[in-house]
């Protein structure tokens, strides 16, 4: 049977990337819902058999400025009180962190580039375990509290909180676990402005390090959503 799949996306070119063939493999039809597109108070939040948010170069808090946030975090408070499988990435961790009542805020510095994680015993035994000694892709000015009720996954010296799970129903990475060399050019055409006033990295040391990691960690990453797909099937919710 055919699964449901709604990507709540807020840039272009961060896409689902590297997951998109697994949400293929495991049977689920995919629409993406674009912010500041498409009406995302018209999504049912119950409905899917999967939401993911997904990244973007705005704040968790910017409600104000980016009134379809409001949207996205009453969609995120209902799906996730409901126990509905979501998940979050980067900014869309964010979210579900704020949804959970946690504060989201700027870090004390941007943390872009490629880096290892701090895995917790629970990141470890779980499919955040695939992770292990690998280098991803970190690309966030802000970070969050950790919520109430949740498990920590993963940390890094800048971040302690890079990833949180709820039950067995929601992951939340400020991480980018989709991240693929294909289509990473436009990352850096995209965040131009940002890459230009940001101390210590340039296009060139980005795109070099991506070629350089990011196929080990494209496979980690479509094997750590692989086994949290399989657990959701096997009725763990």
């Amino acid at each position: 049977m055919i699964k449901t799949a709604i990507a709540i996306r807020h840039v272009h070119f961060e896409d689902l990337g590297a997951f998109d063939d697994v949400l293929c493999r495991h049977g689920y039809a995919v629409r993406y819902c674009d912010a500041g597109i498409d009406d995302i108070g018209e999504v049912d939040p119950l409905a899917p058999d999967l939401i993911i948010v997904l990244g973007g170069p705005i704040g968790a808090y910017q409600d104000l400025a980016y009134p379809f946030l409001g949207q996205e975090l009453t969609l995120l408070e209902r799906r996730l009180a409901a126990a509905r499988p979501t998940l979050g990435i980067c900014l869309g961790a964010q979210l579900m962190a704020r949804a959970l009542g946690a504060r989201v805020y700027p870090a004390p510095t941007k943390e872009i580039g490629w880096g290892e994680l701090q895995l917790s015993e629970a990141g470890r035994s779980g499919p955040l375990g695939r992770f292990a000694a690998v280098p991803v892709l970190h690309w966030h000015g802000d970070t969050f509290d950790l919520p109430e009720g949740t498990q920590l996954l993963a940390s890094t010296e800048m971040c302690p909180n890079q990833a949180f799970s709820l039950g067995p129903h929601a992951l939340a990475c400020q991480f980018h676990p989709e991240i693929s060399v294909r289509g990473f050019e436009r990352w850096l055409i995209g965040h131009a402005v940002e890459i230009a006033s940001t101390r210590g990295i340039s296009p060139g040391l980005l795109r070099s390090d991506t070629e350089r990691f990011a196929p080990r960690a494209a496979r980690c990453g479509e094997a750590y959503l692989s086994e949290w797909l399989g657990a959701l099937y096997n009725g763990r919710e």
